[in-house]
């Protein structure tokens, strides 16, 4: 016959006890920017007042709407206010930010929209993605995450209208931010890897909606500089806000006095490459668009030249 295992007090602490379940937060931020994208689009279209500017007739559904009533649908197809109007509240644009030194056009354009389907599709997406993140990391992280997003969606944006002929041209909408957001959605599932599950089917899945996003710049009217920006400046953020423990981790405060349980280290070596390595590819990133918008004119390197003999 076998012998009956001895008791131990230890054995059977650790076959009843269980790792805590992860902190989950309450999003409120996600919803206060919705707010202030939806209470910021009604305000640009009652300082619009489109009534007053043009003809009456000509604008959209002055009959129903007065003062909130659409400008021309030649001139803006998306339902929504003038281009001066959108000047005047913040757009993004050369001559205000370089020119007129207005630095906090950067972020006042994350709150201003073209249109009614620019602010839905905008407004949609920030809810469908936002709020799952910030339950899952908090509000500090995911508000820092999209305030960076959206910076670097707008130094991309304006080095190329800068390159362009056209440097009239405005931009706004919060899309840079949320490509920023998606963008670390795929730095989180690589840098987390040993906790999902269904890793594969995640990444793939993640891929076809991100793709089908940057799909949608090459359409008329769209500034797909800023999704590329914001995406490219999600995507190493990511790394850094959202790093996770590695999968079995605990932390020894939790562990109950009695129980012996295999400490694993909180982060895998490659966690720490991706980080620091993001780190570095963020700060030359960001120094070298800046460096490109103001001090990127060839007038500004004269100091370099050499003075005639």
């Amino acid at each position: 016959m076998g012998k009956k295992a001895p008791h131990s007090p230890d054995i059977e602490a650790a076959q009843h006890w269980h790792p805590p379940p992860g902190e989950q937060w309450m999003s409120w931020l996600v919803p206060v920017i919705f707010v202030s994208n939806i209470g910021m689009f009604v305000y640009t279209m009652y300082l619009n007042d489109c009534p007053d500017y043009l003809n009456k007739d000509s604008c959209l559904f002055s009959k129903h709407l007065g003062r909130f009533s659409f400008q021309p649908f030649r001139e803006n197809p998306l339902l929504g206010p003038s281009t001066r109007t959108l000047r005047i509240l913040g757009a993004l644009e050369e001559d205000g930010v370089l020119e007129k030194h207005q630095a906090w056009r950067f972020f006042t354009c994350m709150f201003l929209h073209a249109g009614v389907v620019h602010v839905v599709a905008n407004m949609f997406s920030l809810l469908f993605i936002g709020i799952r993140l910030e339950e899952e990391f908090g509000f500090l992280r995911i508000g820092a995450l999209y305030l960076l997003s959206g910076f670097g969606g707008g130094l991309l944006s304006l080095i190329h209208l800068k390159n362009t002929a056209t440097s009239k041209t405005i931009s706004v909408g919060a899309s840079g931010a949320l490509f920023g957001l998606l963008g670390a959605m795929l730095s989180e599932l690589l840098t987390n890897w040993t906790i999902y599950a269904n890793k594969c089917a995640a990444l793939i899945s993640l891929l076809i909606i991100i793709g089908l996003n940057l799909a949608v710049g090459f359409l008329p009217h769209v500034d797909n500089s800023a999704h590329i920006g914001g995406f490219l400046a999600g995507f190493f953020l990511g790394f850094v806000l959202l790093m996770r423990p590695q999968y079995g981790y605990v932390s020894r405060k939790y562990v109950p006095a009695g129980c012996n349980i295999k400490h694993k280290a909180k982060y895998k070596c490659y966690q720490y490459f991706f980080m620091v390595s993001s780190v570095i590819i963020l700060l030359i990133g960001y120094a070298y668009c800046l460096a490109r918008l103001y001090i990127g004119k060839p007038e500004d390197f004269s100091f370099l030249k050499k003075s005639p003999r």
